[in-house]
């Protein structure tokens, strides 16, 4: 085959806009309110002497980790505030009570099929055809496993419908608390009739959901299966621990984010499931998490919804680097990168299935997209393989759901392993072949483009590509960095369609493909900041 390249110079429209600011968004916490450690040997038996001691007063307390959360006035300059509580000689750790959201992005309620565990190119709830096979392959996994009651799933969360028709059945039972006395802390665990779970916000046994995400992600986890009634989770049977610690409209602190790990590690859940983030870098919420790892659980946690690289942008929890979390994107029907979600080469293990998810919400069902919803199809596929292999280590799991998912050039450089979570796969330990859709697997010749480097402000240039004969072809940029979410290049069909648009840094990567033996690439760049630019070291086809 021929290359041929024609370049373009496309003439620049100069359009003047007055400039926009742009700042960091502040990381939210509940105003007042910091989470303190004292050093070891503090007592902790009066709040009044402590409040004097720290010069706030102190809210509550969370005496097993040596934790206390005090209130300071509301107008104070929070780092500030954090400064003078640090410099007390019986504070090892302070810092903001910070809030957490959950990760759903909300969409038309429309009914869907759960084209997540059997994607046969039907439509989504929004019309959008799948691309068959593009799924967790959970079908060919219930051959094998339809899970069991031996493994314990916490959704920490919003809490969980009780009296939901398909997730009744599968909720965890705290044995002790259901055959005791109403009202009494039968087990000691500082919590009274805790019975399905926990609630963070109120330190009570009423984890039930006033919100609904918690019941969306419980679904997909464990939604009763073969019982000719709404839907099927990825286990058909398991245990789903409700542990609450974001309210009604979504949001939770610091605080009840450290009780509520701590009560689902305590209470014995294995995989802990979290569809939510936010807050900045906590050194108690890591050492929750830490706490939760030397305990034996594994820790399934949302990339988040913010179409950021989590390498160069921090996402809490997900982030944390301790070694039992996974960090979860979020892909769509025909296996691209779901445009809102995180993604990060280093420290994003995988995707899953996360836009217009259909699930159990309070009392019905609905179709929810966000990585929270990805989040839940790992952690059912950690579930549905422990209930399999009970004697595997968290460690082990992990690095099973690792080594055996789908590849797809969606998630290629997007994520670590650059594919989906996959069922079957992991139940047998069966690593899979190439994805045969991605451009690394095909043919490639030498072509050598480029921007120029550093490129120029007000760039509008347009270059075309050729491979005489090809049914289809892709580009590979050896070094791609551009001003993020400004300057851009398009990646153009034959037809005129804007097939992909790149911005940032993406070194290393194929461009989409697209149909034919052309292909258009159109490069904008503003009147702002220049980068390096980027260079094509050769193309793909087939």
């Amino acid at each position: 085959m021929h290359l041929k390249e024609r370049v373009t110079q496309v003439a620049i429209i100069l359009t003047f806009i007055l400039p926009s600011l742009s700042f960091a968004k502040p990381v939210e916490s509940v105003p007042g309110e910091y989470v303190v450690r004292l050093k070891p040997g503090i007592s902790m038996s009066s709040n009044k002497i402590l409040s004097q001691a720290l010069g706030a007063y102190v809210k509550s307390t969370i005496p097993s980790q040596n934790i206390v959360v005090v209130k300071r006035p509301v107008f104070e300059i929070e780092k500030s505030a954090v400064k003078a509580l640090a410099v007390n000689d019986i504070v090892e750790v302070v810092e903001p009570n910070y809030i957490y959201r959950a990760s759903k992005t909300p969409n038309d309620p429309l009914y869907g099929q759960l084209w997540g565990l059997s994607n046969k190119g039907q439509a989504d709830s929004e019309g959008t055809l799948g691309t068959a096979g593009v799924d967790i392959d959970v079908e060919k996994a219930w051959d094998i496993e339809t899970g069991n009651k031996k493994k314990i799933i916490a959704v920490i969360d919003t809490g969980v419908d009780f009296t939901h028709p398909d997730l009744i059945e599968n909720l965890w039972t705290n044995e002790v608390e259901a055959a005791g006395v109403e009202g009494v802390d039968d087990d000691n665990n500082g919590v009274i009739d805790d019975i399905h779970g926990y609630n963070a916000i109120t330190n009570s046994g009423n984890a039930s959901d006033d919100h609904g995400h918690g019941s969306h992600c419980a679904g997909t986890i464990g939604a009763k299966g073969d019982d000719a009634k709404g839907i099927v989770g990825v286990n058909w049977d398991t245990q789903i621990m409700a542990v609450k610690f974001l309210d009604g409209a979504g949001s939770g602190s610091l605080e009840d984010a450290i009780k509520a790990i701590d009560y689902a590690t305590k209470m014995g859940a294995h995989v802990l499931s979290n569809s939510w983030g936010g807050g900045g870098l906590s050194q108690t919420l890591l050492e929750a998490i830490q706490r939760s790892h030397a305990a034996g659980t594994i820790f399934i946690a949302a990339a988040g919804n913010d179409s950021n690289n989590n390498d160069t942008t921090d996402t809490f929890p997900a982030n944390y680097a301790v070694e039992n979390i996974i960090s979860v994107a979020a892909i769509n029907n025909v296996g691209g990168k779901a445009s809102f979600s995180n993604y990060g080469k280093r420290t994003v293990h995988m995707g899953a299935p996360g836009v217009n998810i259909y699930s159990s919400t309070g009392g019905n069902y609905d179709s929810w997209s966000g990585t929270s919803m990805a989040t839940p199809h790992v952690s059912g596929v950690a579930g549905l393989v422990w209930a399999h292999e009970p004697e595997l280590t968290a460690l082990e799991l992990k690095a099973r759901l690792i080594a055996t998912v789908t590849p797809v050039a969606g998630l290629r450089g997007k994520t670590r392993t650059g594919g989906i979570v996959n069922a079957y796969n992991a139940l047998t330990n069966t690593v899979a072949p190439p994805d045969p859709n991605d451009p690394l697997n095909w043919a490639t010749q030498p072509y050598e483009l480029a921007s120029a480097s550093p490129y120029a402000k007000d760039t509008n240039e347009t270059f075309e590509v050729k491979v005489n004969g090809a049914a289809e072809v892709a580009v590979y940029f050896e070094k791609f960095d551009t001003e993020s979410n400004y300057d851009t290049v398009q990646i153009i069909d034959a037809a005129g369609n804007v097939v992909q648009t790149l911005s940032g840094t993406n070194d290393d990567v194929f461009s989409a493909s697209v149909a034919g033996d052309t292909l258009k690439i159109i490069f904008k760049s503003d009147g702002s900041v220049e980068k390096s630019g980027w260079k094509i070291t050769k193309v793909a086809f087939r």
